[in-house]
Formats: structure tokens, sequence, C-alpha cells
């Protein structure tokens, strides 16, 4: 059985993933600020490592606690994430989103064979960048970059690294306004805005055999966001 680690699985896109390769993977998570109660409630056997992720001392403790729990690891989804507006805290995007994933992999590679793959959770902002969220959208747009920079140093190896980009994807857990979401929608070639299931299955998908010849790509999950 395949072992995947999921960051920030506690919510979102991170539990819709996290859900659906528990079914037949064995699946490891990290959580921060949000319990991760109702995804145990229907996985029990995912094993949970409490990480924030802005703490750089945090990825190889990550790494190390799950190969003391399943001995290996074979798929990595970064998909925790910060969206720090630039009135905010914007260095912290940077610190989240890239560097995180960076230290991951670093911490990782020991432990990774032929047939491995990372799978880096982006935003159709990197290339659509978002008013008030440059420091965000840059971000997302140097994980692109990084993405498939790695992809070229780890293909000798049989390791793939691919990205999946959403676009608008609604939350249970922070649901936007109705008139929120139909703006989104208006703007989708789809006329509906995305669900976490959206990206949890192009995330399946590129963590199988049936990917096994993908790698550095850059796929954008949106229904046709501002085609």
């Amino acid at each position: 059985m395949r072992t995947v680690l999921v960051t920030g699985a506690a919510r979102g896109i991170g539990r819709a993933i996290a859900s659906d390769l528990a079914s037949d993977h064995a699946v490891a998570i990290t959580h921060n600020s949000t319990s991760p109660d109702a995804l145990l409630a229907d996985h029990p056997d995912i094993h949970t490592i409490h990480a924030d992720l802005s703490d750089p001392d945090n990825p190889p403790r990550i790494i190390d606690a799950v190969i003391a729990k399943f001995g290996r690891l074979d798929v990595i989804v970064n998909n925790a994430g910060a969206i720090e507006m630039d009135d905010g805290n914007p260095h912290l995007n940077h610190t989240v989103n890239v560097a995180a994933p960076m230290s991951l992999l670093d911490a990782a590679l020991p432990h990774l064979g032929a047939g491995a793959t990372v799978i880096n959770i982006s935003s159709v902002n990197a290339t659509l960048p978002a008013k008030g969220a440059a420091a965000y959208s840059a971000s997302k747009a140097a994980l692109n970059l990084w993405t498939r920079a790695m992809a070229k140093e780890l293909g000798p190896r049989g390791i793939r690294v691919n990205a999946v980009a959403p676009g608008a994807i609604e939350r249970a857990e922070s649901p936007r306004s109705p008139e929120l979401v139909r703006a989104f929608a208006d703007m989708t070639a789809l006329g509906r805005i995305g669900m976490p299931e959206d990206i949890a299955k192009v995330v399946r998908f590129l963590a199988s055999e049936a990917a096994g010849f993908i790698t550095g790509e850059i796929i954008t999950v949106s229904g046709g966001y501002r085609l």
C-alpha cells in the first residue's frame, strides 16, 4: 500500500484529497488551526500530525513522523497554504506556500524512490493575479516554477512533480455569500463554482500510475474560469 502525506488536510481541498485517497492508501496529514476530527470521523486510520508550516523546524519533523509511522513515503501533496492579503503579512505567503514545500521535499528525498510523486496545490492566481493579493499570487507563481524545476531535477530518479491550479473553490467550512458564488460562476465557462472533490479527483489521477508519463505540468482545474 502506498503512503501519502497531505499537508493542511483538516478542511477544504486538503480534507477532500485525504478522504479520497484514504480508501486505498495509507494517509498522513498535517493540521494547524483546524481540528481534524471531522475527517477522522470518516477515516479513523488517518495519521495526524499537528504542525505549523510557517515554522522552518517543522518540515523535517513531519517527514520523520511519517516514516516512523509507516516506514515509507510515496506521495507528497503540498496543499497547506497561506492566503495573506498585501495589507496583512504578505511574507507569510512565501514561507508557507513556497519555502515549506521545498523543505518538506528536501527532508523526504532520502525516502523517495522511483515511482514517487509530488503534487503541489497552486492557484489560477499564479497567472491571473488577484487584486490586493500580489504577494499571494507571486508565491503561487514561484511554486509553479519550482514544480517544473524539480520535475527536471528528479526525473532521472523516476520521481514525478506536478501541480494542480484550482479556480474558485467553495468550502463548507467558510462558504461565500450567494452573490459572490454567482459572480464567480458567471466568470466560469461551466457556469458553476468548483468543489473540493473536483480537485481531489485530479490529485488522485496524478498520484496514480495512469499519470506515469506526466511530470512538470501545472494542471488548471477551474471549470474554465476567466477564459
